[in-house]
């Protein structure tokens, strides 16, 4: 056997697969609000057309990762989680509180058209528990009823103010229905292609190996320890933004550490 040859093979199959796991993950046309008024239409989902709203679970600051996605996503097994439920599991007050550390942050992701861009095409927007409540409020209100249909549906305005008014370093967006009913797009071929032209957002990121968030966690359960950096092909598959800013003070008890070593030791799991 020719073993340069067969080298030089593995090497173009690995740089192919690096490449398609590349290809793979999309960018999305993500909205913010800017301060002032502003006027949103909620565009029905074309993944999951009774619910417009994407739930995702995400880890911020764990091990040398600024993001991770969980893998409860996808469906899949998550080591963060398995280990906050076990310390859940003592009654240890140390154990709870660092489980409670360990719960992930959900952001909701939502298909809109933005009045005045709608040449953008559809635009995704971020958010969080409040926001969410305030839409999932709207859409139980009988008076206002299904805000997304594309003929009777109603634009959402939004008001948003800056840190000056909030008193922090972020903005605040209150969101309330148009009093009238409007079509989505005066345009069957737009609408068509509003519909049509989407973005599932858990394909803008990447669903991370077990064994990797399991490594990442470990680093932060022990901070003072000196580990190589995790490759480059581990630390990809996030979009690059800041996340919300979410600091883990409390180091764990060496117990914590041994319990999460326990934890994983071989057993008949798959990972």
């Amino acid at each position: 056997m020719d073993l340069n040859a067969i080298k030089a093979r593995l090497e173009s199959m690995s740089k192919s697969t690096s490449s398609s796991k590349e290809d793979d993950r999309v960018k999305l046309k993500r909205f913010k609000p800017s301060i002032g008024k502003q006027t949103i239409r909620v565009v029905p989902f074309k993944f999951n057309k009774d619910y417009p709203f994407t739930e995702m679970k995400f880890y911020y600051n764990i091990g040398k990762f600024k993001v991770i996605a969980s893998p409860l996503n996808w469906g899949e097994k998550d080591p963060i989680a398995e280990f906050a439920k076990q310390l859940r599991g003592t009654n240890d007050k140390e154990n709870w509180k660092l489980a409670k550390q360990l719960d992930p942050k959900v952001r909701i992701t939502l298909p809109v058209v933005v009045r005045g861009e709608e040449h953008e095409g559809v635009q995704y927007w971020e958010f969080g528990k409040t926001t969410y409540e305030e839409f999932l409020q709207l859409a139980a209100d009988d008076e206002v009823g299904d805000f997304t249909d594309i003929m009777s549906g109603r634009d959402i305005k939004l008001v948003t103010v800056g840190p000056d008014v909030t008193g922090t370093k972020y903005n605040r967006t209150s969101i309330s229905p148009s009093m009238k009913q409007s079509p989505l797009s005066n345009s069957k071929e737009e609408i068509e292609k509003l519909l049509e032209e989407q973005t599932d957002p858990k394909d803008a990121y990447k669903c991370l190996s077990f064994d990797v968030i399991k490594q990442a966690l470990q680093e932060w359960l022990t901070p003072e320890s000196e580990e190589d950096e995790i490759v480059s092909e581990e630390n990809d598959g996030f979009e690059d933004e800041k996340p919300n800013n979410y600091s883990l003070e409390i180091k764990p008890k060496v117990s914590n550490i041994d319990k999460f070593d326990s934890m994983f030791e071989d057993d008949d799991s798959p990972f």
